[in-house]
This record gives structure tokens, sequence and C-alpha cells, in this order.
């Protein structure tokens, strides 16, 4: 979990209009969330909660959780979901469901990057995020 914890900023986004619509996500929402480059906070604490902290010029939206127990989360896009979140071979994997619906969000290392991939039935989008020192 560890190279997870950090202070990451969005530096690629591909697809990312096309996943927002497909889980859901209006219009001027999803004009705001293909503008806007968010730094992701990721930290864990002693007791073994981490956080997920989006801050952007547009919304701050954050998640504490404890691996493989679910919760329920509020999305930065207002969808009330239970979350699960496990670490599976290297990567944190996040299952939403809301209203029928299952997204996943998958978080792993790569290259010193956090490739974050985000995925409905047959959308997928790619971020990248950089860390800052």
């Amino acid at each position: 979990m560890e190279q997870f914890v950090g202070n990451w900023k969005l530096i690629t986004s591909e697809n990312f209009d096309a996943y927002m619509k497909a889980i859901g996500v209006n219009f001027a929402t999803r004009q705001m969330g293909n503008m806007v480059k968010p730094n992701l906070l990721i930290s864990l604490d002693a007791d073994g909660f981490i956080s997920i902290k989006s801050q952007s010029s547009f919304k701050t939206n954050e998640i504490k959780f404890k691996l493989d127990e679910e919760f329920n989360e509020t999305t930065a896009d207002d969808r009330k979901t239970k979350t699960l979140i496990t670490l599976v071979n290297g990567k944190l994997v996040q299952k939403q469901t809301w209203s029928g619906l299952t997204s996943t969000v998958e978080r792993e290392i790569l290259d010193g990057k956090l490739m974050t991939k985000c995925i409905i039935d047959d959308v997928v989008s790619l971020r990248t995020y950089e860390k800052e020192a």
C-alpha cells in the first residue's frame, strides 16, 4: 500500500468524458470534469485507514476506508454507492455499486506513475498521475 501514498498530479486523461457519461454524469458537470486537473492525496494512518482525497479548483472529495471493508461512498458527482476497495496483485481495486450499476476503478503504480483505469461495462478511461516531490 505504501507505494500509493503521496501527492499525485493528473497529467493525462483519456476517454474520461465517455466514462462520466456512462455512469450518468450530466453534461454541465462533465464539462467541468473534463477541464479540471485534480491532485490526489493518498495517505495511510496508524489505524490502517486509507484516505484518498481528490482536490481541484472545482471540487474536493475524500473517502476514508479500510481495505476489504465495504463502506457507503458519496462520489464527486454525488452518486451514493456501496464501495469495496481491495489490494489485488499490487493494484488498488475500487468497486462501486449503485442503482443496479457497477463501476471499477483500478489504481496501480507503473514506471513511477499512478495509472488509474475507470471501467463501466465496455467503457474504459485511463488517467495518469505523476508524483509530486
